[in-house]
């Protein structure tokens, strides 16, 4: 998968030259991806926001907020409706999924406000839950200190592979150029600019690597050690830890970035989700077990 990936889609990531095609060619992969059954689903708008809401068989125990990525330019409900689907079931929690606005037509900090919109909007009734992949799993962590500095922690957090510095000082940007399954680091820039707009690379709402993150809950990190972001994934767990969070980081070899998205085509992919499950799990103060 890594080959065909490194050897396919990174040159076409690195080729493309319209957005609008990129966005629509990302729309139709996401019917390879595996569709879990048993989980309701439905539209609704939260804090203005469009979203999709995912429900379990049962009670659900807790309320996921569950941030896409894609480079803040593309990705939507409608690509990441497996993963979030799988997350719902394999979980037992209400799934929330928003269309945040994306660059360039929507510059930052345009994905921040509506991820937070959404956040102040859901209700209290279930325990909230953040998570997010790429960009999206940024926009979580941001999203995570400002709930910290507010005193009104969620339950936990997880992110995968997570675009923590757009300031771009992270040392696999260059060590791991080559042995990167999917990313082209020779964009990277671009399409940060294109989201910044001028706005400074350090704000923590866009940078989470330098926000401040007061009585965090237990975080969960997943990355893969041959991502050009592998060194935002081990700088954020540092920055956590420094600040007085518990951390789980799991590395895994050779894989693409946000592997977790092909569930039910990669063993790693459904180990890694399990490794959600059972941290999760250990949030809600349930018995570790294997399924």
């Amino acid at each position: 998968m890594s080959a065909w990936m490194r050897f396919h889609e990174k040159p076409a990531l690195a080729q493309a030259r319209s957005l609008t095609r990129q966005r629509r060619r990302f729309e139709r992969q996401a019917w390879l991806f595996q569709r879990t059954r048993g989980v309701a689903e439905e539209r609704i708008l939260a804090g203005g926001v469009p979203c999709l809401r995912l429900r379990p068989g049962g009670r659900a125990r807790g309320r996921l907020l569950y941030l896409h990525g894609g480079a803040y330019v593309m990705g939507s409900s409608r690509t990441h409706r497996p993963l979030a689907r799988r997350l719902c079931a394999l979980t037992g929690l209400e799934v929330v999924v928003p269309d945040y606005r994306l660059a360039p037509e929507h510059p930052f900090p345009a994905a921040f406000e509506d991820a937070e919109a959404v956040c102040r909007s859901l209700g209290s009734d279930l325990p909230l839950l953040l998570g997010g992949d790429s960009a999206g799993g940024a926009l979580c962590l941001a999203l995570l200190s400002g709930l910290c500095v507010a005193g009104r922690p969620p339950r936990a957090a997880f992110a995968f592979s997570p675009w923590t510095d757009l300031t771009l000082t992270g040392g696999t940007l260059r060590s791991n150029a080559r042995c990167e399954a999917l990313l082209p680091v020779e964009r990277i820039a671009e399409v940060r600019d294109g989201y910044l707009c001028g706005a400074p690379a350090d704000d923590p709402r866009a940078s989470p690597l330098f926000a401040p993150f007061p009585a965090c809950p237990p975080v969960l990190l997943q990355f893969a050690g041959t991502e050009i972001l592998a060194d935002d994934t081990r700088r954020m767990a540092a920055r956590l830890e420094a600040q007085g969070a518990q951390v789980t980081l799991e590395s895994w070899p050779d894989l693409p970035h946000v592997w977790q998205i092909l569930h039910g085509w990669l063993p790693e992919a459904d180990d890694a989700l399990e490794g959600v499950r059972r941290f999760l799990d250990r949030q809600f103060g349930a018995p570790e077990t294997t399924r």
